[in-house]
């Protein structure tokens, strides 16, 4: 059966393309797509012709094509042999996924949504919604304590939705962009700075009483994880989770790190546990799970964060913002407009 599938031809070129999708194999389930989300950090680094896009390996040099859009829900189609504990017509949310039409996928990263009324647009931000979640367990997060997300992408929202669920007092957002920093404040955040302000990091410690516990350091810039630095309380936590692909940059490490006992945290999402979780180290199954509930009992709505939802056919606006904007929008494609 042919399907569409967006994929990244060269720099700066998406293209639609024509798939033929096979029956899927004795461990896949086959689903057409309802909505994926862009994850705009990866998703540019891939449009641009990133070469270090590879955590687990040092690349040198850019290889196309590249396949894009891993957090998506859908409805099951088909399933294969060894499928037993989903069924042609779950309504579920996909982890690594692709932005396509229809697609196999092994029905390890397919999660059933538990509630027929938790909307498509919802379940397509779990597997994103994850990273920042998993970073949170890293830091051993205890309720009360501060919390700064430097970094107000589609990441830095949901570390903000979450740290505020999970009970983080004060929550601080910082980006350049005002426009950003008025998103995290409508969204409950308790403040909301300029990392270019002179008085930034004093401003922090004043509201913090002399520092955050934890941060979440999104941009994947020396800049930021410098910045945040500056922020921290002693014995703080810092989460890398924005991907930090250029290694070009000097942290004065003896006084921001060793002299004040801060941990540096590895956060990207493929450094967790595949089967098991324990305390601090939650599988992707697990987190999405959290998700599910959280938006049940009325903890976390993350589909009220969606700032443009667009049919697959306008991708080509859409990726050119993507590329020449420094600030892009929570984004969603509407795959049953094609379905249709």
């Amino acid at each position: 059966m042919n399907a569409k599938q967006l994929v990244i031809t060269a720099p700066y070129t998406v293209e639609m393309i024509d798939k033929f999708i096979e029956e899927p194999n004795a461990d896949e389930v086959q689903v057409r797509l309802s909505v994926s989300t862009i994850s705009s950090g990866t998703e540019r680094a891939n449009l641009v012709g990133e070469i270090n896009i590879n955590s687990a390996k040092i690349l040198t040099e850019a290889f196309f094509p590249r396949y894009i859009g891993y957090s998506s829900s859908g409805i099951i189609e088909k399933v294969g042999k060894n499928v037993t504990e989903l069924k042609v017509g779950d309504r579920v949310a996909l982890s690594w996924s692709v932005h396509g039409s229809l697609q196999n996928i092994n029905k390890a990263n397919v999660h059933k949504i538990i509630d027929d009324t938790i909307p498509f647009e919802e379940a397509a931000l779990w597997h994103i919604s994850t990273f920042p979640m998993a970073a949170i367990r890293k830091c051993k997060f205890e309720i009360g304590e501060s919390a700064i997300v430097m970094g107000v992408g589609v990441l830095g929202i949901l570390g903000i939705k979450q740290l505020i669920s999970a009970g983080a007092a004060p929550v601080i957002a910082v980006d350049p962009n005002e426009d950003k920093r008025n998103l995290a404040l409508s969204i409950g955040a308790d403040y909301a700075f300029d990392p270019y302000d002179k008085e930034f990091s004093h401003k922090v410690k004043e509201v913090t009483n002399g520092g955050c516990n934890v941060a979440l350091e999104v941009t994947g810039v020396g800049a930021g994880l410098d910045g945040v630095l500056d922020c921290m309380a002693p014995f703080g936590r810092v989460a890398l989770l924005g991907c930090t692909r250029n290694s070009d940059f000097t942290i004065d490490y003896y006084h921001k790190v060793h002299a004040k006992g801060v941990s540096l945290i590895g956060a990207h999402t493929i450094a967790r546990p595949k089967t098991e979780s324990s305390s601090g180290m939650w599988t992707t199954k697990d987190d999405v799970y959290s998700m599910q509930k959280l938006y049940k009992y009325g903890k976390i709505n993350l589909s009220s964060l969606v700032e443009e939802m667009h049919s697959p056919y306008e991708f080509k606006e859409v990726y050119h913002r993507l590329a020449t904007q420094p600030s892009f929008p929570i984004v969603q494609f509407d795959w049953r407009k094609y379905n249709e």
